[in-house]
């Protein structure tokens, strides 16, 4: 997130917005933002609505719910409801058209899209007239 956010300067003079879409409450979305010191909006996404149109989810089994709990992580008291349900990682760059131009998940949330990247595929569509 904090790397996206280094971006965030040529991101906006390419024509783009960048926005973060998390399955926690509005609350610890804000507190996300407030830690992070971002400047770019965080959407709560209870229930992972918007994580399960882009077949991101996955439910967390077992043993991995002991572990979480062990840390003394409670993911109902996070994301606001009970289903132990967490979103795979993602980044896309969407159109104004809502075509996906470039999508990169990974099952490892350690390993993020480079932002040069998304700064290519923003150059790239603005030399298409894709944006302004």
């Amino acid at each position: 997130m904090r790397a996206y956010q280094k971006i965030l300067p040529q991101l906006k003079l390419l024509g783009g917005e960048l926005l973060a879409i998390s399955p926690q409450t509005p609350d610890k979305t804000q507190a996300t933002l407030l830690k992070n010191f971002l400047e770019y909006e965080v959407l709560s996404d209870v229930g992972n609505r918007v994580a399960q149109r882009f077949g991101l989810v996955y439910p967390v089994g077992a043993e991995v719910r002991r572990i979480y709990q062990g840390f003394g992580v409670d993911l109902a008291e996070y994301n606001g409801d009970d289903s132990w349900e967490l979103p795979l990682p993602g980044t896309f760059v969407i159109d104004r058209t809502m075509t996906v131009r470039l999508s990169f998940v990974d099952a490892d949330y350690t390993r993020r899209l480079e932002p040069a990247a998304i700064l290519d595929t923003l150059r790239a569509m603005r030399d298409e007239g894709g944006i302004p």
